[in-house]
């Protein structure tokens, strides 16, 4: 089976960037892993009036309410099949603010129903995220979230639109500084601005038949509705 990136850009992801195409091959067939470390040239995020609803978000490392400069941070991708059976990429970013360490914790599975990436957020994927991901003329990988569905207890239902925050992710191969470079944005059409990121980062890969993935990366619960 082929990563997940592969079957939803399909012949497109061979214009990715060759340093991109590695990092976005990660998968459980493969047996790869991303790891990078780098630097948060600024993490920032909207209006005072926010800060309660990122707080909200933090219990379960979806958003947080701190701003930085200069905060480094990792990215852990792995790939590995979920108690479905589903093909499962982690996305696990943790900052390490001056006083306190936040993560950003999300998976990710295609979905041959919705034809397209579904990204469960948090420690719980209560939150289940449509994505729409294409190249730019670069090589370049953008991200745009859509239609977001809440799981929690017996509750499943489409979030309303005036309740999300949209988010648009770019990242891209700095050839001349040898590094991947990213920029997050997220955006609710009322409030305006929320949530957001950009710095910059390098890679090592890991074999996981030799290490496995680590528990620390996996969700406390995995949602079955995609």
């Amino acid at each position: 089976m082929h990563g997940i990136f592969r079957q939803a850009l399909g012949a497109d992801f061979e214009r990715l960037h060759p340093e991109m195409q590695r990092r976005f091959a990660v998968s459980a067939t493969a047996g790869t892993a991303c790891v990078g470390t780098g630097v948060m040239d600024r993490i920032w995020h909207g209006g005072r009036h926010l800060v309660p609803f990122l707080r909200l978000g933090a219990g379960r490392h979806i958003l947080f309410p701190e701003r930085g400069t200069d905060v480094p941070f990792t990215i852990e991708n792995y790939g590995y099949r979920d108690r479905f059976g589903r093909e499962t990429v982690t996305f696990v970013r943790t900052f390490e603010l001056s006083r306190i360490r936040r993560r950003f914790d999300a998976t990710m599975v295609y979905s041959p129903a919705r034809g397209r990436i579904v990204d469960f957020l948090g420690t719980h994927q209560h939150l289940a995220v449509d994505l729409q991901v294409s190249v730019d003329t670069t090589g370049g990988l953008r991200i745009r979230s859509g239609q977001q569905r809440l799981t929690e207890g017996f509750v499943r239902c489409r979030v309303p639109d005036a309740l999300t925050g949209r988010a648009t992710l770019h990242e891209w191969y700095d050839e001349a500084a040898a590094r991947f470079r990213i920029d997050v944005r997220v955006t609710n059409r009322r409030l305006g601005p929320i949530f957001g990121y950009t710095g910059s980062f390098t890679t090592r890969y890991v074999d996981t038949s030799q290490a496995p993935v680590p528990a620390a990366v996996r969700p406390l619960r995995e949602n079955p509705n995609d």
